[in-house]
């Protein structure tokens, strides 16, 4: 019984000194508080929106003007309201007075109209050894009363217009039809209002009963439901029947060719938190919208404008007392593109039920004419506001029609075969008169590649030159000149015209490559690089950009979409290829056209040269399930008329005649 008092006024003891040992250090670190620490907290507190944090370090005369709930709210209403970010305080000296001080500071911030900054000063007083702030309204701007109040006005730039070649509007201010209702208008019984409401917008029935039932809704009231466009008539006279409905006129941002550009420009929306703070000093408010994707992403900059907004002080009769920051509207600037809108449509029209991506490009001077990715989406949607059904039609859909294609790799076929010829002509490892000897329509280098063997589709005779190869398309010629060409030599120049390097385009595109490792592993690997499959796979952007230098004496064109009037090509790559070895592969791919495979392109008067390609899509060797990728790479080689260069890419074309399944669709976009 002894054993546990002792244990017990023991225990009573520690605590007691544990107890001293805090009030000793807890008067020690007080009397080590400076009083411009207070000041410090409190714009920390100020800068996490700390609100009531920040009254506690208020002095007891401070507290007597004005109770927590005022405070609090004054102090939200305005540095929000103001949009108040990346708040510093800079205190400058201070000067002791018996127990207050007088803290001079300077303090910044950005707000909605742009950065201020100004000089003030805060009395701090000290009360049982603690410091605190003596607050006013001051404290928040110096000019400040406390029956004055904070107002904000803002004026929303107009975002840049975006244009085709020609001066065609593709991107602009429009105007869309907002849906909404007056609930003093509407039947009592509504329920069936609503629910046809619903059908029609595609549109929840608890969306609306939530817009309808917030907390500023009167009778009188127009709340908005959903934006639309403004021509469907059809859809805006059957809400007109319904009792309450109310249609109005808003500006928006508009696409005029709708999914003939959607992958193109991509679409506005409003910004998100994430965005906001990555993009923080650049002028977004809460309220702003953002390109998301396309040329509206890539060109935001240019394209968004600033804002204008006014901060100023009223007094208690609404009159204006002073300017804090004002900052004038800059409107965004336009942006001209070097596209032509009338072949971006013949393009689209042509291939929109097919998966599939096309390039048409200017191989003089490196314009990008037009540039499409189908199936497709329509940008409108997204700006008017998209229904839960329709993005999950979107994203479900297995044809992936946000996928915008042209910004990825593909195994090329035998379209990849000029490229082939030209580097074995420029490094003297394929002459354009050898015959190679006729190998039948099947065929391996030696037992070494056990049952593996290259295959070819057509018996065009004993001469098997590299002419005759490209025009009749002949797998096992190129296979052939791949080996002949070596691997580290052909590793070396596929490098050197760009493979595996950036692209230097204003859109950022997946890097070609030739091998999935860091070199081409095998003799059979090196002997399917000859005729584009193995691992070879090739962004059709960089392939138009190739296939230029067959028309520019071996010269690779820098491709570019944003207009300019000078339209002197840039060289990308300077002698990709020899003279002679471009002239040799365009006359070959010109006599493919007139008597070869792609010979159902032929256009009557005129020059054209291209070449087909279907690229075997396989799990392995022995897979006879996969896909095929149809190519036509094609330019008219005739400078008198257009200098258009085609690379057009269609998947799945299996069993629909594989690569020649392009070559009247591509016939019509370039037979004027």
């Amino acid at each position: 019984m002894k054993k546990k008092n002792w244990l017990f006024v023991a225990i009573i003891i520690l605590i007691i000194i544990l107890a001293i040992i805090g009030v000793i250090i807890y008067t020690k670190s007080t009397k080590s508080k400076k009083p411009e620490d207070v000041l410090k907290e409190y714009v920390a507190y100020l800068s996490n929106k700390e609100y009531e944090k920040m009254y506690e370090l208020l002095d007891s005369q401070s507290k007597e003007k004005i109770n927590k709930e005022n405070f609090v709210t004054r102090n939200k209403n305005i540095y929000e309201g103001i949009e108040a970010s990346n708040i510093n305080l800079e205190v400058k000296k201070d000067e002791i007075k018996n127990d207050k001080q007088i803290i001079p500071y300077h303090i910044s911030m950005q707000t909605i109209a742009g950065k201020t900054e100004y000089d003030y000063q805060t009395e701090i007083t000290k009360e049982d050894e603690q410091y605190y702030i003596k607050w006013s309204s001051n404290l928040i701007f110096p000019n400040l009363e406390e029956t004055d109040k904070i107002r904000v006005t803002t004026k929303n730039a107009d975002r840049g217009n975006i244009y085709d070649r020609n001066d065609v509007l593709i991107a602009g201010k429009g105007i869309a039809s907002s849906v909404g209702l007056v609930p003093g208008k509407m039947n009592k019984t509504n329920d069936q209002d609503i629910e046809k409401i619903s059908n029609l917008l595609d549109i929840s029935k608890d969306t609306i009963n939530n817009k309808l039932s917030a907390s500023y809704v009167k009778d009188d009231t127009f709340v908005p439901i959903k934006t639309i466009p403004s021509d469907d008539l059809e859809l805006e006279d059957k809400l007109l029947k319904i009792s309450g409905i109310k249609i109005s006129n808003v500006e928006t941002r508009v696409y005029p060719y709708g999914e003939i550009t959607s992958h193109l420009l991509g679409y506005i929306q409003n910004i998100t938190k994430e965005e906001l703070e990555e993009n923080k000093d650049k002028g977004y408010n809460t309220n702003s919208t953002i390109g998301k994707t396309g040329i509206e992403k890539i060109y935001e900059d240019k394209l968004k404008g600033k804002d204008g907004a006014e901060i100023y002080i009223i007094d208690e009769n609404g009159n204006k007392k002073e300017t804090i920051l004002k900052q004038e509207v800059q409107n965004g600037e336009n942006v001209k593109l070097t596209i032509d809108i009338n072949l971006q449509k013949k393009l689209y029209e042509q291939f929109k039920n097919d998966n599939s991506s096309h390039v048409i490009m200017d191989y003089k001077t490196g314009e990008i004419l037009a540039l499409v990715s189908t199936p497709t989406f329509n940008s409108n949607d997204f700006v008017l506001g998209m229904s839960d059904s329709k993005w999950q039609q979107l994203t479900n859909d297995p044809n992936k029609p946000l996928y915008t294609r042209y910004l990825e790799t593909w195994a090329p076929g035998s379209s990849f075969k000029p490229v082939i010829g030209a580097i074995g002509l420029t490094n003297n490892k394929i002459d354009k008169d050898e015959n190679y000897g006729y190998s039948g329509l099947s065929w391996q280098k030696d037992d070494s590649w056990g049952d593996y063997k290259v295959t070819t589709m057509t018996n065009y005779g004993e001469n098997v030159n590299l002419i005759n190869a490209l025009i009749y398309s002949d797998n096992i010629y190129f296979a052939k000149a791949a080996l002949n060409i070596g691997r580290e030599t052909l590793e070396k120049e596929l490098k050197r015209i760009g493979f595996e390097n950036d692209l230097p385009f204003n859109i950022k595109v997946k890097n070609s490559q030739y091998t999935n490792s860091d070199k081409i592993e095998s003799e059979i690997q090196l002997a399917d690089t000859g005729y584009g499959q193995g691992q070879v796979l090739v962004n059709p952007i960089y392939m138009a950009s190739v296939y230029s230098a067959f028309m520019n004496s071996g010269n690779m064109i820098k491709p570019y979409i944003e207009y300019k009037e000078e339209k002197n090509g840039e060289i990308w790559i300077e002698n990709a290829f020899s003279k002679e070895a471009s002239n040799t592969i365009k006359e070959a791919l010109v006599q493919a056209v007139e008597i070869g495979t792609a010979k159902d392109a032929k256009i009557d008067g005129v020059t054209l040269a291209g070449k087909t390609g279907t690229a075997e899509i396989k799990n392995s060797k022995e897979d006879k399930n996969g896909t095929e990728i149809g190519w036509f790479n094609a330019f008219i080689a005739d400078e008198n008329k257009d200098n258009y260069l085609i690379i057009s890419m269609v998947e799945d074309v299996k069993q629909r005649g594989g690569s020649h399944y392009l070559l009247p669709k591509v016939k019509n976009i370039l037979n004027q």
